[in-house]
């Protein structure tokens, strides 16, 4: 009875429609947030970047610029927004997908949506208010030297790479399969772009499986050498990458596929059903 009522609570919640608005608006900023580390990677395959290419990065890039403080408290609250948006739809959405496998998986993307961009937004307030905030490889590094500080840590980092390599393997046979199409309501959208959409959606989730694959790769190395040093998050990842033959070329198409996944996001933020 207790979790049949916080179900409809959490319902009644996502049906509101300044929660919907807020949502979307945070989806929008979700977006953004890409697209400035699509830039970002851009200038780290040319040499030229002195941020970190992740999302801490893209927050430190905002605040470098004039109002920069100002446009970090939109951000943090349209992302807030986001998350709780994304935590709601992960309580009791997805009832378009067919009951089973497929909606828990589902679910368990949003709220890990949910997750990250509460996180950004918490990162995106410390900065704003001169607080700094932890960049993602050195918090990638320190959980992960907690995780092989405890008993059979290594196996537990281990079991943690292979999820996290098993969830950017999801995004990329997202993007091949373009079943992410089925959580837009297309009719939302407006005439002749549902192509388009279509088209960003597939190459920016490919590419954002790659970076998440990539994080999930380090964290294996990290695992079977039992040195944290070696894990590392997004930009760890992109800088991997681009140590690799043809690196710069491979970047700056995963940079492609990420600005591809920002615009994905301004349409998702207009036409995502709730």
């Amino acid at each position: 009875m207790a979790t049949s009522s916080i179900a409809g609570g959490a319902r009644r919640a996502q049906d509101n429609g300044g929660i919907k608005v807020l949502g979307r608006v945070g989806m929008a900023c979700f977006g953004l947030v890409y697209l400035i580390v699509a830039y970002l990677a851009v200038q780290v395959a040319v040499g030229g970047s002195g941020q970190q290419a992740d999302q801490t990065g893209a927050l430190s890039e905002i605040a470098s610029k004039p109002f920069g403080a100002v446009l970090l408290w939109v951000l943090a609250i349209g992302l807030l927004a986001f998350g709780v948006w994304q935590l709601l739809m992960a309580a009791t959405s997805f009832h378009w997908v067919e009951e089973g496998a497929k909606r828990t998986v589902k679910r368990l993307g949003a709220a890990g949506r949910g997750v990250v961009g509460i996180s950004v937004a918490i990162a995106s307030i410390r900065i704003a208010t001169g607080s700094g905030s932890q960049g993602g490889d050195s918090k990638q590094q320190e959980m992960t030297g907690k995780l092989l500080a405890l008993p059979a840590g290594p196996v537990i980092v281990g079991v943690v790479a292979l999820v996290v390599i098993g969830v950017g393997v999801a995004s990329i046979v997202s993007g091949v399969r373009k079943s992410f199409m089925k959580d837009l309501d297309t009719s939302e959208l407006p005439n002749g772009s549902r192509r388009w959409v279509e088209k960003l959606g597939m190459v920016g989730h490919i590419a954002k499986g790659v970076g998440i694959a990539i994080i999930g790769i380090l964290l294996g190395f990290a695992a079977l050498n039992s040195d944290a040093g070696e894990a590392g998050g997004l930009d760890a990842a992109l800088r991997t990458l681009a140590g690799q033959p043809f690196g710069t070329a491979l970047l700056i198409v995963v940079a492609l596929g990420f600005a591809a996944f920002a615009a994905y996001c301004l349409a998702a933020a207009k036409a995502h059903r709730t």
